[in-house]
């Protein structure tokens, strides 16, 4: 028995490897036409697999070949030349013998050359004319015969805009379906994670807004604090040698927002080329007077509540932007032992992950008390010792003190067995509490001293003493290293393994330190952002991220919202300096701060807090983290806390679809803030997708230059161009060319244009990989080549239907013939698997279902049995009634097809869904693809016996392609098949199926055999199942004797290379002096070589079977 479909999997597998084809099978078929010619140059060509790579040659000075073996490579070449020349002699003396005929070509060559010409005259017919903004496109008379992204995507999206097709109606009867877009920074570009966001989302959008729903999808546009005002004090620096302070807060402020006019926000353009069918007339900015509103009223209102506080707490500082910033804004380095790294602002490097260790003097002249730390010069501010109540080598020194050897300061020993671990180091732990978070909370639990060591800029203050003062925190580590070292209290030190957290703007060293800001409450509104999950009022998708929800809202800390920036929404606070405090500094008594929505409100505040003094009023200079105002997203979009009719129908909104990293940062503040101020939770359902990777699964970093920005994606790009996008950045050279080095691996030919609707539908399939998505350009490629088969399934359809087809009105179902029945029924599968999935939001199986049944029913098997009734003759009644239903069912097809991948490939489908035929009268019809009606269920449609009857003849098709592809047969050799068949229903479907058997497997003629009739001699055999057997008669098709013959050689050559790689490998040291990158080529080497003899070897016992058979 053959295994025709393994062996043909296997050839396939083979063939593309030696090629160095990428691609999936989902997005490549390799008819068997192709893998034929392949094969056959595969067979008749030398392996690469034995070339040494130049590293390997001079590691083992190479495994050099043999005279005689040269000898006889050198004989075989001169054979095959001389093969070549006898070929082109016997060509030419037939081209003689046929010009001794006649001078006169052939018919269809003169017909060819007639088509040709024709098409060359006429190629502005396949050219589109140009089309005025905004108006709908205009189109060539003819299809190009080739799908190219660039002028299929060109003119849609204006006239998509323009005629208001985005736009959601605050008074429709529809039920509403609302979308947020998580805006981005203004200061941003798009980046995959931008095209993976808007192509999940558009996708979503626009399958509601042809689902029958009110949809509508919010841009807008982050103000993103940090991030703006570092670009533009770099700008001012750079162009004019200044700095904010310079400037002043007033005049630093209008330069800020010209250049937000200027440059910014040009990602919401962008978007625009992804085919974001967002409603721009509701775009918002953050920092717009409605969104400000909306921030001020928030704050006022939950200070009112008690929610917001102002206290002294340890936040996340940066010295060089000498700010507070948010979690979400601090990266983590992993250093495994010594490291040395550069810091701004230090000429020198600067030494981590070192575990310093030095003694603490203990009073009463007890001894010394031995600690460890990673950050030396933090010891300036220690003001306790901690050790575990149980521990015995201290329980002699409970409520006794160390004495800090600088300033004679004197630390208290304190149990604390929440801290200490007595098994790690000495046991033994000092104590800062205003430079680190653990060391906080034990200061807040024993009541210690918070002594800042720090000011601002990362210098040390006069409470870390004279001999320090002054000095940058890292020079400092060094000097205080010394200074224990000359008091003989350094006790060494050792490598440790550590975190060290990095601002991801400014890349300075995060400084924990207790500062003064402005605090969220979260306790009682994190509980119950926990009930709305547990009760069902919000479903997180997938479902995995609701753990990670619930144990981090039901420990969540509080949130500091203030940040000492100028570009923001400031602070609605004032402080309050009475004329008899004692101390006028501002901000010293934490009592006398007042808040409003405007100046006015705050001196009324102030009066009734302070009745009778005198005082002066001065606002807050800090601002509010810009995820404050994000957190008011859903509902200051809609202009809260006005009662608008756009908040009455939008909200609360149906979904919010984010990134899995900023659930907690971003989605949960939202629910949080939305329930407190709205009283109800801003989104139904919350959609977190993938991160996404590059091919290896890394991070994309631009020092790995993996970096891949969409609209290369979509409009190709040079590996030229792509070194100089990295030139152009802020690389090291170093980085740089590690980074090229990375593009040219991946990219070596740089990127072929994809276009929009490829790269989509890429994203959105991937989102199968719910953690991670590891993102291989090469499967983009693959389906922008699909987009070329849909491109030719409609000129195909176009040809084939006629400039005078109109479609029927009425489809009679049941007298349709059997293809016809068969394709509506699975079409009507495809429908119902691609809305049951997109309504629980499984992308990928949609995707796989769309695609499923445009390539492997439509394409490949519909198209291909109706090719020969659509060339029938239109003179015989029976052939032109059949043509016209079949005409009618292909339209439908379409159709129908084109509006159920809409969602996921905007462009391509509207230019041919335009392209169709219409009904004529047809009122129902829309304008555009976007707003037509998404296909349903046709009850009619369905025959499931019909689909039965289909899979026995798919797979009838499938052994007989196997057997083809096994013995090399041509597209043009058609050979005679018998089906064996042990039951009457197996035959009477085979029988039935006929035509569509012998168009699909290109076969001369079918025969059908029931169990008592043996087949003709010189068959090779495939068993289908267990009631059906197919025999392809190859005697006088196939020489076997000659096919053997090449094989053999084959194998030799093979076997010979494989000998040959094998040696190298057990070249004495091998294991031990040949790098690991080249061991792993020569295994990859050898295990492709004995798959290729297994499969050799296989095709061998085929023909010898075959031979046997025949004699």
């Amino acid at each position: 028995m053959f295994n025709g479909l393994r062996r043909a999997q296997q050839i396939a597998n083979l063939i593309t490897r030696h090629l160095e084809i990428a691609a999936t099978a989902e997005e490549i078929q390799l008819k068997y036409p192709q893998q034929r010619l392949l094969f056959s140059k595969f067979c008749s060509s030398t392996s690469l697999s034995n070339m040494a790579s130049p590293e390997e040659t001079l590691q083992l000075n190479g495994a050099k070949e043999e005279d005689q073996e040269k000898k006889k490579k050198k004989e075989e070449k001169a054979r095959e030349k001389e093969l070549k020349k006898l070929k082109a002699a016997q060509k030419a003396e037939a081209a003689k013998a046929q010009a001794g005929k006649g001078s006169q070509p052939s018919k269809k060559a003169e017909q060819k050359a007639a088509k040709k010409a024709a098409e060359d005259e006429n190629q502005e017919q396949y050219q589109d004319p140009p089309t005025p903004l905004g108006e709908k496109k205009r189109l060539a008379p003819e299809m190009a015969k080739a799908y190219n992204p660039s002028a299929v995507e060109a003119a849609w999206y204006e006239w998509w805009e323009k005629s208001g097709f985005f736009i959601a109606d605050a008074t429709s009867k529809k039920p509403p379906f609302v979308i947020v877009l998580p805006p981005p920074n203004v200061t941003g570009a798009l980046h995959i994670g931008h095209g993976l966001t808007s192509s999940i989302e558009d996708t979503i959008i626009r399958w509601r807004r042809m689902s029958g729903y009110n949809a509508l999808w919010v841009p807008g546009m982050d103000h993103a604090g940090i991030a703006t005002q570092v670009v533009v004090e770099k700008k001012l620096m750079r162009e004019r040698g200044l700095t904010r302070h310079d400037l002043g807060r007033e005049q630093f402020m209008a330069e800020v927002w010209k250049w937000k006019d200027e440059y910014g926000g040009k990602i919401l353009n962008q978007e625009r080329r992804l085919g974001a069918s967002l409603d721009w007339s509701r775009e918002c900015f953050t920092m717009d007077d409605k969104r400000s509103k909306a921030v001020t009223e928030a704050f006022v209102r939950l200070y009112k509540e008690g929610l917001i506080y102002r206290d002294h707490r340890l936040v996340n500082w940066d010295c060089i932007l000498r700010t507070a910033i948010s979690d979400i804004e601090v990266d983590y380095i992993d250093i495994k032992g010594r490291t040395l790294l550069k810091v701004p602002g230090y000429k020198s490097t600067v030494e981590f992950g070192v575990l310093t260790s030095f003694a603490y003097p203990l009073e009463e002249d007890l001894g010394e008390i031995v600690v460890a730390t990673t950050r030396p010069e933090t010891m300036l501010g220690d003001t306790a010792i901690a050790v575990h109540p149980a521990d015995q080598r201290y329980l002699h020194l409970h409520n006794k003190f160390a004495i800090h050897p600088f300033n004679r300061r004197k630390l208290p020993i304190i149990c604390d067995a929440e801290l200490v671990d007595p098994n790690f180091g000495t046991g033994a732990v000092k104590i800062t509490p205003a430079h680190d978070p653990n060391d906080f909370l034990v200061g807040k639990r024993h009541n210690l001293e918070f002594i800042n060591i720090f000011s601002d800029d990362g210098m040390i203050n006069s409470n870390g003493g004279k001999e320090f003062q002054g000095l940058k925190r890292f020079d400092a580590r060094a000097t205080v290293i010394e200074a224990l070292k000359s008091k003989g209290l350094y006790r060494g030190a050792e490598n440790n393994e550590m975190r060290l957290g990095t601002c991801s703007r400014s890349d300075d060293i995060v400084e924990p330190m207790v500062k003064p800001q402005w605090f969220v409450n979260c306790s009682d509104m994190g509980r119950e952002a926990c009930e709305v999950v547990e009760d069902g009022r919000l479903e997180i998708i997938p479902k995995q991220f609701e753990a990670d929800w619930f144990r981090w809202m039901r420990n969540i800390r509080d949130w500091c919202i203030s940040r000492q920036l100028w570009w923001g929404h400031r602070v609605p606070a004032w402080y309050v300096t009475l004329e008899d405090d004692d101390i006028k500094a501002f901000g010293v008594y934490v009592d006398h701060w007042v808040v409003g929505r405007n100046e006015v409100e705050a001196l009324t505040e102030a009066g009734t807090k302070f009745p009778g003094k005198k005082y002066h009023i001065e606002q807050d200079p800090d601002v509010l983290d810009t995820w404050f105002s994000s957190g008011l997203f859903p509902f200051s979009v809609m202009c809260w806390p006005e009662d608008t009719v756009d908040m009455k129908t939008f909200y609360p909104t149906s979904l919010l679809e984010t990134g899995h990293d900023i659930i907690f940062f971003w989605v949960a503040r939202m629910v949080m803030l939305g329930m407190k101020l709205t009283g109800e939770v801003p989104f139904k359902q919350v959609y977190l997708h993938p991160m996404v990777r590059d091919a290896h699964g890394r991070k994309m970093s631009k020092s790995l230059g993996n970096v891949i920005d969409p609209l290369e994606v979509i409009n190709g790009i040079t590996l030229e161009d792509l070194h100089k996008r990295l030139e152009q950045g802020n690389l090291d050279r170093n980085e740089l060319d590690l980074a090229k080095a990375g593009q040219k691996q991946d990219f070596p030919n740089g990127i072929a244009e994809c276009g929009t609707d490829a790269l989509r539908f890429s994203l959105v399939a991937y989102t199968a990989q719910s953690d991670k998505i590891n993102l291989d350009i090469q499967r983009v490629v693959g389906y922008r080549h699909w987009c070329n088969k849909l491109w030719n399934a409609i000129r195909f359809a176009m040809l084939n239907l006629g400039t005078d087809f109109l479609p029927s009105e009425n489809l009679d179902v049941q007298s349709l013939p059997c293809g016809c029945k068969w394709i509506l029924s699975v079409l009507n599968k495809a429908i119902s698997k691609t809305v049951t999935a997109m309504e629980v939001y499984d992308f990928s199986s949609a995707t796989s279902a769309v695609y499923s049944w445009w390539q492997y029913q439509l394409c490949d098997v519909f198209i291909e049995i109706i090719k020969p009734v659509m060339s029938a003759d239109d003179n015989n009644s029976t052939s032109a009634s059949v043509k016209r239903v079949t005409r009618d069912t292909l339209w439908i097809c379409l159709d129908n097809g084109l509006r159920l991948l809409h969602p996921f490939m905007p462009f391509v489908t509207e230019e041919l869904w335009q392209r169709l035929p219409q009904r004529l009268g047809d009122t129902s019809r829309k304008e555009s693809i976007m707003i037509s009606d998404y296909p349903t269920v046709v009850e009619e449609w369905t025959d499931d016996e019909i689909e039965s009857q289909m899979v026995l003849i798919e797979s009838s098709v499938r052994s007989i392609r196997s057997l083809r592809m096994a013995y090399l047969l041509l597209p043009k050799q058609r050979p005679e098949a018998f089906l064996l068949c042990k039951t009457d229903e197996v035959a009477t479907v085979v029988e039935n199926g006929a035509t569509e058997i012998c168009t699909l497997a290109s076969l001369a003629s079918l025969k059908v055999l029931r169990e008592s009739d043996v087949p003709p001699v010189g068959c090779a055999v495939n068993i289908v199942n267990e009631h059906l057997s197919v025999y392809l008669l190859l005697r006088g098709i196939v020489d076997a004797r000659l096919e053997l013959s090449k094989l053999e050689k084959k194998k030799e050559e093979l076997i010979r290379q494989q000998e040959a790689v094998t040696k190298k490998m057990n070249i004495p040291g091998y294991r031990d002096k040949v790098p690991a990158n080249i061991q792993e080529d020569n295994l990859s080497k050898l295990n492709k070589l004995m798959a290729e003899l297994s499969i050799v070897e296989e095709a061998n016992e085929n023909f010898e079977k075959l031979l046997a058979d025949s004699s």
